[in-house]
């Protein structure tokens, strides 16, 4: 018996989200121990005529890899791998660990040979380009477990509780209230479209950058669940100035505290961190991953605590998020990388505003527009 929660999710994905219809192919790949969100989002595929791939992960698998990997089999990707991105019409990746730690003795030069590889990058640009055609659509889901539960401070029952409310689960009809977070970003978004130039102002902190010429998106459930934020891909050499990050940024499972970024022409200069920030240096050897490929602003007040999952994180209202590395090409990007990597900054903290064109339109956490 499918739990009624995972029926609405599993609903709110292939009817909202991805909008699946006959004939579609859809790849879903998650942890294996997340059976009934598995069974209920094959129900709903098989329902709307489509073409269901399941693809359960082992516990174990990627930690064995990582070990034990040599160099060449680090960048190799195979053919099954690539279909995944050029052939399938939907993507569902279902979000949950039975360890967040798993990666914690595996070096960040092999998860950085890894993410770093051209062909890794060459797959995440075909995704981006067939994602902006609208030929291909995906989406992340969250499966409430232990591991998340622990990171987040949370019994498992609380966490449930929290991930079922920031997905409107606990509403009658959540595709609605997606629906009605939409309506009200598309107002924002009309707005920032007309903008120019950015200065973020905030504790330790004082960036500009342009987004003149890019696109604002409106992130309202389409390809995260949950979803609220908004975001666009700045200007690549614009970015001056320097941002201190209020939250760790979590990269493949690893914390990095208290990352502190200088930026010249768009470029990071200077980059330390409290604690991981080897890690930190690392990523930054990542071909074009010491620019900003996204700057977003997150918009879900019902995600009120961090968590150490980004997927819920960035959508915290009254926060902001830059991501170092790849820009996506819907907003304008022209920053491609086989990175992708958010990192979170309260601006509800006293005295924080970001400034367009010499007006203040966000100040401590909330919208002035």
């Amino acid at each position: 018996m499918i739990k009624h929660v995972y029926e609405k999710l599993a609903k709110i994905a292939v009817e909202y989200s991805l909008e699946i219809e006959k004939g579609h192919t859809v790849y879903i790949s998650g942890p294996s121990f997340a059976m009934e969100l598995f069974q209920a989002l094959n129900m709903e595929i098989i329902k709307a005529g489509a073409h269901p791939l399941i693809v359960p992960g082992i516990e174990g698998i990627r930690e064995t890899f990582f070990k034990w990997a040599s160099d060449e089999q680090l960048v190799y990707v195979g053919k099954a791998e690539e279909l995944i991105f050029t052939e399938f019409d939907r993507l569902i990746e279902i979000q949950a660990d039975y360890n967040t730690r798993k990666y914690s003795n595996i070096g960040p030069k092999r998860l950085s040979i890894f993410m770093g590889t051209a062909k890794r990058a060459e797959l995440r640009k075909i995704q981006e380009q067939r994602t902006s055609s609208g030929e291909l659509k995906w989406v992340v889901i969250p499966y409430p477990c232990n591991a998340y539960a622990q990171e987040a401070n949370m019994d498992l029952f609380s966490y449930s509780d929290f991930v079922n409310k920031s997905l409107f689960l606990d509403k009658e009809n959540p595709i609605e209230e997606w629906q009605n977070m939409q309506k009200k970003q598309d107002l924002i978004i009309e707005k920032l479209n007309k903008l120019k130039q950015i200065q973020v102002i905030g504790e330790d902190t004082d960036l500009s950058l342009s987004v003149e010429g890019r696109k604002w998106i409106n992130c309202c459930g389409k390809s995260n669940l949950p979803d609220g934020e908004i975001y666009t891909g700045p200007v690549e050499d614009s970015i001056n100035g320097h941002i201190r990050f209020t939250y760790p940024g979590i990269y493949m499972g690893k914390e990095v505290e208290d990352i502190y970024l200088e930026f010249d022409d768009g470029e990071v200069i200077k980059a330390t961190a409290a604690k991981g920030e080897d890690i930190l240096q690392e990523i930054l050897t990542v071909e074009n991953a010491d620019r900003i490929g996204e700057f977003a602003i997150g918009t879900n007040y019902g995600v009120s605590k961090f968590t150490k999952n980004m997927l819920f994180d960035e959508k915290i209202g009254g926060t902001l998020h830059c991501a170092l590395g790849l820009g996506f090409e819907l907003s304008g990007s022209k920053n491609v990388s086989s990175v992708h990597w958010d990192i979170l900054k309260d601006m509800k903290v006293p005295g924080s505003k970001i400034i367009a064109d010499d007006k203040i339109i966000y100040e401590e956490g909330k919208w002035k527009i």
